[in-house]
């Protein structure tokens, strides 16, 4: 018996020093946790020459403020054709007054279509009464300038300091902090500037430090322009001063109003300051604000649409406001770090996902679907386009921030009954998503955007995005409405064959590749694969909330036709023969690779056709013709078919529309010099790379596994 013991005892032994061997084994392969804070800050930005494509900016998602290398946006006028100092907000908008009383049905177009005239909203040559009509339904709401906020420097001799007269800049952006700081010297006398934006508040708080201070040659300004109805332009009009008006109201020796009109528009900016200073109208729309002693001026300013009387937060306390808040952000997003990686390119694609991440959290991740030039300045009047918002939003969920993505989900549900008129008049059923609109959710009239369909399956996947993130009762009973009437629409819009056994997608229609014709286009690839997933999506919709499977839906989703080929080669439209030995079909968006990319797998879609494509694609492209997002989304598609070779060359791709600024901002052109789809679809890619998809079983799927891509993730969540 004591033997037995004895033999059971070190039999004891032997078992705990396995499992502890196994754990401790077991321990060792699983990945060091991130050290977020150095992966963060070794990304910081920093600015030592002035630059106007180096801007930087803080927000909170739906208020940002851009500065110059001073800290403010002290040389507005010098960066206005770089990455322009913009102040803006999702709810500051203008309308110009509608005189004429024109009606937007006058833009109308009508097209045949299955036998009947279809109304689209579009655009007309000339000046006639139509032309003016859609002009002004394009121009208007249009996004604002909320205001500048400038040093008032002056040089000793009186004269105003130039940005040549800048001596020794240090710019930065802190990215764990939200800071931005800035120091300078004017004739060398130190000037320290430090900025955050509020997380809650429309509002950014300021602290100057300088001797210039107290003997006057360092003063804050303010100045308001008018609204400017611009293409892509800056959003300031600062000639037409007696436009609007800017009136001063004190509320206390230490705060004071500016109360803005703007026609029938109005808001009011709101300024508390510490110490003895005074705020001043020195000419009209300009206010300067001058200390009384110190060297030291500090100061909080609220931009709101309504009357604000509370006392705001100071300095310090934003300070900690945003401390504590970003702090949070960083260590609970999906985290990605390439600190161990030996290829060169690696650092590159750090930097962009790290500076991308800030940018999209800063200016995308309000109660609506973003500007495509976020809140720095106007593209397209400052309306958004609800094609992109997948670009801009879609990561969101994959880096672990779903609730974004929620809040702008439910602006959809404001712009329902807008999207119910616009398929009612074009005699279709459900609802039909606009494309080019500001927040009161009025499609704009376009030659191309009205044609548009590709943006409709997006609320299906976002919403789909939010229920894998919280599946439950409550995401489907507050979505089931929206995906149930934009699945009848998609089903309506194809069209069943002669036989009845193929659904198509026919004219007038512009796919995403928006260079093919409306009156011509055929079953664009990706298209036909969309509504297939999001039919198949909405169906489990119904299946979830214990619904009979619908039969329209069932009919279109498993007769919907398969993308067309062509020598081993999908086409860019069914009937578009000869797409790859034409160079005008290897134009804009190489869009067919979104078919497997953005998409899961379909059996419709061969692989094998699909990788020819792809290779086709990275061979004979044109690719200054493409944007932003086109290489994140030919990365994805390399990346699906397990070529990580492909993946990063796409991801990387040297072409000026794949430039990433110091500030981490795409850029795209002289005309368009940030591009916030292209950052939304850097992250998209790079989730996908790393954590793969459903089904997936390779580590890292976009990285090559040469030894040298020993990339590190967390938190982040596998795609469809």
């Amino acid at each position: 018996m004591k033997l037995s013991l004895k033999m059971l005892h070190l039999k004891s032994i032997f078992l705990i020093a396995v499992i502890f061997l196994i754990v401790a084994c077991s321990s060792n392969k699983q990945p060091s946790k991130i050290y977020r804070l150095a992966l963060v800050t070794r990304n910081n930005v920093v600015v030592e020459q002035p630059d106007t494509l180096a801007s930087l900016s803080v927000g909170n998602g739906k208020f940002a403020f851009t500065t110059d290398v001073t800290g403010l946006q002290t040389f507005y006028k010098e960066y206005e054709n770089g990455v322009t100092l913009g102040t803006q907000s999702n709810w500051g908008w203008h309308t110009f007054p509608n005189t004429e009383n024109y009606q937007v049905m006058e833009s109308a177009k009508y097209s045949d279509y299955r036998g009947r005239k279809v109304p689209y909203l579009a655009q007309f040559p000339g000046d006639g009464r139509d032309a003016k009509a859609a002009n002004y339904f394009r121009e208007n709401p249009q996004r604002l300038q909320l205001g500048v906020i400038r040093l008032l420097l002056k040089k000793s001799d009186g004269t105003e300091v130039k940005l040549a007269d800048i001596e020794s800049p240090k710019h930065q952006l802190t990215l764990w902090e939200g800071r931005i700081s800035s120091e300078f010297s004017v004739e060398g006398q130190p000037v320290k500037v430090e900025v955050f934006c509020h997380q809650q508040k429309d509002m950014i708080s300021a602290k100057i430090s300088s001797p210039l201070v107290e003997n006057g040659q360092l003063k804050v300004e303010w100045i308001f322009p008018y609204a400017f109805p611009g293409h892509v332009h800056s959003g300031y009009d600062f000639a037409s001063v007696d436009k609007h008006q800017s009136k001063l109201e004190k509320v206390n020796e230490n705060s004071a109003k500016i109360l803005r009109t703007l026609d029938n528009d109005h808001y009011q900016v709101k300024l508390d300051w510490e110490g003895q200073a005074a705020l001043d109208e020195t000419e009209k729309h300009h206010f300067v604000l001058s200390s009384k002693s110190g060297n030291t001026i500090s100061f909080s300013c609220l931009f709101a649409p309504e009357s604000k009387t509370e006392a705001l937060p100071t300095f310090a306390e934003t300070e900690t406001n945003n401390l504590e808040t970003w702090k949070n952000f960083w260590e609970t997003s999906g985290v990605a770090d390439f600190s161990e990686c030996t290829d060169p390119r690696a650092k590159e694609v750090e930097r962009r996902f790290v500076l991308s991440q800030y940018l999209t959290q800063i200016q995308n991740s309000g109660s609506l679907p973003p500007q495509e030039t976020g809140l720095v300045f106007n593209s397209w009047y400052g309306k958004f386009h609800l094609e992109m918002h997948w670009w801009h939003s879609a990561h969101f969920a994959n880096w672990n921030h779903p609730e974004y993505l929620e809040k702008q989900l439910d602006w959809y549900q404001t712009i329902y009954n807008k999207a119910l008129e616009t398929a009612q008049l074009q005699g279709f059923k459900g609802i039909r998503w606009p494309k080019m609109v500001g927040p009161e959710g009025q499609n704009s009239p376009s030659g191309v955007g009205s044609y548009l369909i590709w943006q409709q399956p997006h609320f299906i996947y976002m919403a789909e995005q939010l229920y894998r993130s919280n599946p439950s009762s409550e995401i489907l009973n507050k979505y089931k409405d929206l995906i149930f009437a934009t699945a009848d629409f998609m089903a309506d819009f194809a069209v069943p064959d002669s036989s009845g056994n193929v659904y198509n997608l026919l004219p007038p229609l512009i796919p995403a590749q928006e260079h093919w014709k409306r009156e011509t286009s055929v079953n664009p690839p990706f298209e036909l694969a969309y509504w297939h997933w999001g039919l198949t999506v909405a169906q489990e919709w119904r299946k979830r909330l214990n619904m009979q499977s619908d039969p329209v839906w069932e009919e279109v989703r498993t007769k919907i036709a398969a993308p067309v080929q062509e020598n081993g080669v999908y086409l860019g439209i069914a009937n578009a023969p000869d797409s790859y030995t034409n160079p005008e079909a290897m134009k804009d968006h190489p869009m067919v690779t979104g078919t497997l990319g953005i998409l899961p797998a379909w059996d419709k879609v061969d692989p094998e056709i699909m990788r020819n494509t792809l290779k086709v694609v990275m061979q004979k492209w044109d690719w200054p013709s493409t944007w932003g997002w086109d290489y994140p989304m030919v990365a994805m598609c390399a990346t699906r078919l397990i070529e990580p070779e492909i993946a990063l060359e796409a991801l990387l791709k040297d072409v000026q529309k794949n430039t990433y600024l110091k500030n981490g901002h795409n850029y795209q052109s002289e005309r368009l010099r940030i591009y916030m789809p292209g950052n939304g679809g850097f992250l998209k890619a790079v989730s996908l790379m790393c954590a793969g998809w459903e089904g997936c079983t390779t580590e890292n799927p976009g990285f090559p596994k040469d030894g040298k891509w020993n990339v590190k993730w967390e938190g982040l969540t596998k795609d469809f």
